[in-house]
């Protein structure tokens, strides 16, 4: 565990600037290397800042990992709750619901992300909390709640594992072996037309198990 430099005093200009500059180069090494392999030294010279600098506003290496994982967590959040819907039209909803999140995950970022958290969960439990409340957690929620009004309106029919459980269903369907593939294979980057067919598969599969005929 890295500590904080007692005798480094802190430059006493550093401003939110600098802040936010130490950040972003601090996502850009765990990314890429991991939390244990990145060092406060790689990201000072990746920020291009002092030791003061950089310890002035993150006293130690955990420190800087946590706000990068909260930091990429309110992304993430944000850009979930920006999908765009159609009310009384469950399968366009799906598709739009369903493209965002695999987008997402699938994404270098998403990919690195996801990596470095699950290989840090016994070390950070609750920052791997908050990324699963914030991201998986999140869409399955947001899909309880079309699927909700959707089962309301006769459109579908979840009575069978209820609605809860046809939200995870369908976030596995996205996600299931996309997210896999990916993760296996770090240097390889799908399509926008493979990420099109992928979700309008999972999307078909899961109308066909649970869509109302003529609804839908």
């Amino acid at each position: 565990m890295e500590t904080r430099i007692e005798n480094a005093a802190p430059e006493p200009c550093a401003t939110p600037s600098k802040a936010e500059t130490v950040l972003q180069a601090a996502s850009r090494v765990f990314l890429t290397h991991g939390f244990s392999a990145s060092t406060t030294d790689m990201i000072q010279r990746e920020a291009n800042v002092s030791k003061s600098t950089l310890y002035a506003h993150y006293p130690n290496k955990e420190a800087l990992f946590t706000a990068v994982i909260e930091a990429r967590c309110a992304l993430l959040a944000v850009q979930l709750d920006d999908i765009p819907v159609a009310p009384g039209n469950l399968r366009q909803t799906l598709r739009a619901l369903g493209r965002a999140y695999l987008e997402a995950i699938v994404a270098p970022e998403g990919l690195a992300l996801f990596r470095v958290v699950v290989a840090e969960s016994p070390r950070f439990p609750q920052l791997s909390r908050s990324f699963y409340r914030v991201g998986p957690s999140r869409v399955t929620a947001r899909a309880s709640e079309h699927l909700a009004r959707a089962a309301a309106a006769g459109e579908v029919d979840v009575t069978s594992i209820g609605v809860e459980g046809a939200a995870q269903v369908f976030t596995g369907l996205i996600r299931g072996e996309p997210h896999l593939h990916y993760l296996m294979h770090p240097d390889a980057r799908p399509s926008e037309e493979q990420v099109e067919r992928w979700v309008e598969q999972a999307v078909t599969t899961f109308l066909l198990a649970f869509g109302r005929a003529g609804k839908g």
